[in-house]
C-alpha cells in the first residue's frame, strides 16, 4: 500500500465516508467505519449514501449519522435540494472525507464538502480515473485483492491500521422475518435468484434454483424462501413453481427485514448481488454463484463460505452484457451447487 504523501498523525475528530451505492458496495465499506471507530473512539463518523440505504447504515454501530443524498437529483429543477444538502455537510466542518466510490460524482461531492483532507484511491484503482483530480491525497492499495481490503487501505491512510474485517451491524427485530420462520417451522434456506437488472449475466436460471429447493427439502429437511427485490416478483414465482412446492416467495420486506431474514436462515444461495453480501455480513452461511465477476475480489470473505465460479472461462469479465448466447454462469450445474451447499452445511448430499 502506498500513499501520495506520508500519512499525517493528526487526530481525526470528524470524518465523512462517501459510499453512495450499490447495496453490495455499501456493505463492503462497513469495515472502514469499524476500523475508524476502533482507531478514533471519540470521533464523529458520518456516512453519506443513497437514501435507499439509510436503513442499513442506521444499523451500523459506530456510525454517528447516516445522511441521504440522491445524486440522481442533480438535474434541472432538483438541484436546490442537493445544494442545501452540501451546505449542511460543509457546516459540519469535517477533518477528512473518504471517497470509497471512485466515480466523478462521488469525488466532486467529497471535495465539495470542504474538508481539510479528501482521500480516495489512486488513478489506476478508480472506476473513473478523472476522479483523482478532486482528491488531496490518494491511496494505492497495492496487492489487496478483495474490495474490502482495498477499502481498508484508505482508512489506513488516516492511521486506522486495523485491517480485520468486521461488520458491526445490529440485526433488528422483524415481525415479517419472524412470521416466515414460524410458518416454515424454524430452519430454512434463503434463495436469491435476482439481482441488478443491469447485470443479467449474474443471474442463475430460476429453474435450477427450483431444483436446488427440491433437493434441500429432500436431503436436508430445509424448506426454502425465495427473496424478491423490486420488480422480481415474476422471477421469484418462477423459482417457486419450479420447486414443486419446496419453496415459497417472500412477502414484501424492507432492507432491515431482509437483514433479519438472512440472519435467521440456515444457508443462502445467491449470485453476486447485494443481498448475498448483506447476508454474509451478519454471519449467514452462504453459497455464492459467480459468472462474470471474481469471487476473490467481490465474493464472501469468510473462510467457511463457498463460491462456485465460472469467471476463468468468462469471455467478458466485468461486462454487464454477455457476448455468448448463454452466460457462463449457466455452465454451473445443480449438482455442483448442491455439493457446495452440503460442504457449507457440513453434511453430504
Amino acid at each position: 500500500m502506498r500513499f501520495t504523501r506520508s500519512p499525517q498523525p493528526n487526530l481525526v475528530k470528524r470524518a465523512l465516508i462517501v459510499r453512495l451505492g450499490s447495496l453490495g458496495d455499501v456493505v463492503h465499506a462497513i469495515p472502514v467505519a469499524a476500523s475508524l471507530r476502533s482507531a478514533y473512539p471519540s470521533a464523529q463518523i458520518d456516512w453519506v449514501t443513497d437514501p435507499m440505504y439509510l436503513p442499513l447504515i442506521g444499523l451500523v454501530e459506530g456510525v454517528d449519522r447516516a445522511i441521504g443524498l440522491n445524486t440522481r437529483a442533480w438535474l434541472p429543477g432538483a438541484r436546490g435540494n442537493v445544494v442545501s444538502a452540501l451546505a449542511a455537510l460543509r457546516r459540519s466542518a469535517y477533518d477528512v472525507v473518504l471517497d470509497l466510490q471512485g466515480l466523478l460524482k462521488s469525488a466532486i461531492l467529497a471535495r465539495a464538502v470542504g474538508a481539510r483532507r479528501t482521500v480516495g484511491f489512486s488513478r489506476t484503482h478508480l472506476r473513473e480515473p478523472a476522479a483523482r483530480l478532486f482528491y488531496s491525497e490518494s491511496v494505492n492499495p497495492g496487492g489487496a485483492v478483495h474490495v474490502i481490503q482495498q477499502n481498508l487501505s484508505v482508512s489506513a491512510a488516516l492511521g486506522a491500521l486495523d485491517r480485520s474485517v468486521r461488520f458491526p451491524v445490529r440485526v433488528p427485530e422483524s415481525a415479517a422475518a419472524a412470521d416466515v420462520a414460524r410458518e416454515l417451522g424454524g430452519g430454512f434456506a434463503l434463495l436469491n435468484p435476482g439481482g441488478s437488472a443491469a447485470w443479467p449475466n449474474k443471474r442463475w436460471p430460476p429453474s435450477r434454483f427450483g431444483a436446488v429447493a427440491q433437493a434441500l427439502e429432500r436431503s436436508h429437511g430445509l424448506p426454502s424462501i425465495v427473496w424478491r427485490g423490486p420488480g422480481e416478483q415474476a422471477l421469484a414465482e418462477a423459482v417457486a413453481v419450479a420447486s414443486g412446492g419446496a419453496a415459497r416467495v417472500s412477502p414484501p420486506m424492507s432492507l432491515p427485514d431482509l437483514l433479519a431474514l438472512a440472519h435467521a436462515s440456515r444457508v443462502m444461495v445467491s449470485g453476486d448481488t447485494g443481498p448475498l453480501h448483506l447476508a454474509a455480513a451478519v454471519g449467514t452461511p452462504v453459497v455464492a454463484l459467480f459468472g462474470p465477476t471474481r469471487p476473490e475480489r467481490n465474493g464472501p470473505w469468510a473462510a467457511a463460505d463457498v463460491s462456485v465460479s465460472r469467471v476463468t472461462q468468462c469471455e467478458c469479465p466485468y461486462q454487464r452484457r454477455c457476448r455468448r448466447r448463454e452466460p457462463c454462469i449457466e455452465d454451473i450445474g445443480v449438482e455442483e451447487v448442491l455439493e457446495a451447499v452440503a460442504r457449507r452445511l457440513g453434511a453430504h448430499v
